[in-house]
């Protein structure tokens, strides 16, 4: 490597080392060129001087590389990573919204969370930003890029919506029904909810982390519980490893068969909607009985998990069958099968520079997964991770439907104690302060990572949280492109994206 700064163990596989920023750039591009992706940056204010932590991580062995840039707080600025890392540069923007940091000769350095409203010159992040001022058209309306030429119309849909999805402006720029491009603007429901673990003791946060996205109670609080253990050295019994393994699978269950029976219903196909809609209440009951709750909330704890009683392997195996044959009556009706197929595709090129991660990235020919590449239960390096090479509507419903399959079969792998034993946390160094840890859980949309400081009081003093959204978002309007306005609700529940998970 060009440029190797001392690092310092400091967690579960996982190092430091501090750098300046203008290191920043080769560093960075030594650890890319190494197989590593940016899973995570993340500003912090430490007072008297504001500080940046970029997370890098890597497979084949679990890697875990974190950089840490001191900065003036009177001028705070970095050499942006935009041009070696797409995610990167969204974390920047996300990161000058909230901190102030100034990410230099960034490509596309324009507001990302912070709407036309917000006030200049107010970085809620930071320790001094106090209470906002008055909000007010500060900026002008959001600069929505203009396509001209003949025959070519907007069509605006949103932020607001029917039914209970939340808010998000889609910009469609169009000729005749096929879309030239898409801008989707989110950030319409910004929560704070970083902030918001300020201060809290583990414990007191794990019911904040349970409602990061509704849908993902099991993956958020795995992944912030597993961060807490990284920081306090705690080791987690295998009993309980399993038992979250158990949990992150029933998740993921049923929020893919509630996604398989959507999509055939967007296509006109409502008989197999119900069907899964009668198999999802039977998963929710079985959730209840597992865990006290229809969303599996309650049961993950740092340092331990509870299960209310086992679910029944052969009662999951007989879900399983059944989900086979309703996708397989799925696939046989030609109308569905037309539909997904060659619709929305999402090249394997794309995917990778987009960053894309979960059945996204999955369905483009990624073989990607934080259950064998950051194994947090038993099953580790024997995963076998199902991949699709289409790109389009119907991977990801096939990618969906496998790991229907695969949730069942690793549920009873996991009941029974069969696997390799997950790897135990590693203790914390002496005298490390502030204490951090890192969490890393694929959750049923894709890999979810959690980062935490805990000060010299126990409590929370930093949670950085990446819900896989925030990477797949930007992969929507590029899978939609040349694709006709009829098909958008078809191609947006097949990428099936969190705002909640994305608007923190």
């Amino acid at each position: 490597m060009i440029n190797d700064p001392v690092r310092l163990p400091v967690g579960h596989r996982r190092s430091a080392s501090t750098i300046t920023p203008d290191d920043l750039l080769a560093t960075a591009a030594d650890l890319l060129a190494d197989g590593f992706r940016v899973a995570l940056v993340a500003g912090h204010d430490d007072g008297e001087q504001l500080r940046v932590v970029y997370l890098f991580t890597a497979a084949d062995p679990d890697r875990r590389v974190e950089l840490h840039v001191p900065l003036d707080a009177a001028h705070p600025h970095v050499p942006s990573l935009a041009g070696l890392s797409f995610p990167a540069g969204r974390f920047e923007r996300e990161m000058h919204d909230l901190f102030g940091v100034v990410p230099e000769h960034h490509p596309l350095p324009r507001r990302l969370v912070r709407h036309f409203h917000w006030p200049r010159g107010w970085y809620p992040m930071r320790h001094d930003a106090g209470e906002p001022p008055e909000f007010g058209d500060v900026d002008g309306p959001y600069d929505f890029r203009a396509v001209e030429g003949p025959g070519v119309y907007e069509i605006p849909v949103g932020p607001v919506h029917a039914g209970l999805i939340e808010p998000g402006h889609f910009r469609f720029s169009v000729v005749g029904e096929t879309i030239l491009n898409l801008k989707a603007r989110l950030w319409f429901v910004h929560k704070g909810l970083e902030k918001l673990f300020h201060g809290r003791t583990p414990d007191d946060a794990v019911e904040l982390a349970e409602r990061i996205s509704g849908d993902t109670a099991v993956g958020h609080t795995l992944a912030f519980c597993l961060a807490v253990e990284d920081a306090l050295g705690l080791t987690v019994s295998a009993e309980a490893q399993a038992a979250r393994g158990v949990l992150l699978e029933l998740e993921r269950l049923y929020n893919h068969v509630t996604d398989i029976g959507a999509l055939c219903n967007d296509v006109g196909y409502g008989i197999i909607n119900a069907q899964t809609g009668r198999v999802r209440e039977q998963l929710l009951r079985i959730n209840e009985t597992v865990t006290g709750h229809r969303l599996l909330r309650g049961a993950i704890r740092p340092g331990d998990t509870t299960l209310r009683r086992p679910p029944d392997p052969g009662v999951l195996a007989g879900i399983a069958a059944d989900v086979a044959e309703i996708v397989d009556l799925a696939l046989a009706q030609s109308v569905v099968r037309e539909r997904f197929t060659a619709t929305a595709i999402l090249t394997r090129a794309q995917a990778r520079d987009i960053g894309t991660l979960g059945y996204v990235a999955r369905a483009s020919g990624l073989d990607t997964d934080a259950r064998r590449d950051h194994p947090s239960s038993p099953l580790g390096p024997a995963f076998a991770v199902h991949t699709e090479t289409g790109g389009d509507v119907l991977a990801r419903f096939t990618v969906r439907a496998t790991e229907v399959q695969t949730s069942a079969r690793v549920i009873a792998e996991l009941l029974t104690g069969a696997g390799e034993s997950a790897t135990e946390a590693s203790p914390r160094p002496a005298g490390t302060v502030p204490a951090s840890g890192v969490g890393i859980a694929e959750g049923w949309r894709g890999t979810i990572v959690h980062r935490v400081e805990l000060g010299p009081d126990g409590r929370l003093s930093r949670v950085k949280v990446v819900d896989p959204s925030f990477f797949n978002w930007p992969a929507l309007p590029v899978a939609l492109t040349d694709t006709i306005v009829p098909d958008f609700p078809l191609v947006n529940k097949s990428f099936n994206l969190s705002y909640a998970g994305n608007d923190l």
